[in-house]
């Protein structure tokens, strides 16, 4: 359905740092710039995309909005979620944890202060 995520930064080195590092925790490659400045991110399929707003503006981060990231496994939410503290991230809503339909869960904010949560698929 959707062919890219973009999302704003007011820091793009900053937000470079805590995004590479999370996608390496999922076996990612680090981002990539292209030729009007904007983060791309390529993983299993998705695109996220990361740029300073084009009006001006400072960037925002979505009120209500989350951007939720496949996990290969449990180890991998983890290490996500290290990464992501570890590199301007914070941590929020509950630790890490099973869900009653056996994903495992994390969630953080950016450093710009988007939701992001890395999860495996439910059980089957």
């Amino acid at each position: 359905m959707f062919t890219h995520v973009m999302i704003g930064s007011n820091d793009l080195e900053q937000a470079r740092g805590f995004y590479d590092a999370t996608f390496a925790a999922l076996g990612g490659r680090p981002g990539k710039l292209d030729d009007k400045g904007r983060l791309i991110y390529n993983h299993e399929g998705g695109r996220l995309m990361i740029t300073k707003p084009i009006d001006g503006n400072r960037a925002t981060a979505a009120n209500g909005g989350t951007i939720g990231i496949a996990a290969a496994s449990r180890d991998h939410v983890l290490a996500w979620h290290e990464a992501g503290t570890t590199h301007g991230g914070t941590a929020i809503e509950s630790p890490p944890a099973e869900r009653p339909n056996g994903a495992f869960v994390a969630y953080l904010r950016d450093p710009d202060g988007n939701k992001l949560t890395a999860r495996t698929r439910p059980a089957k």
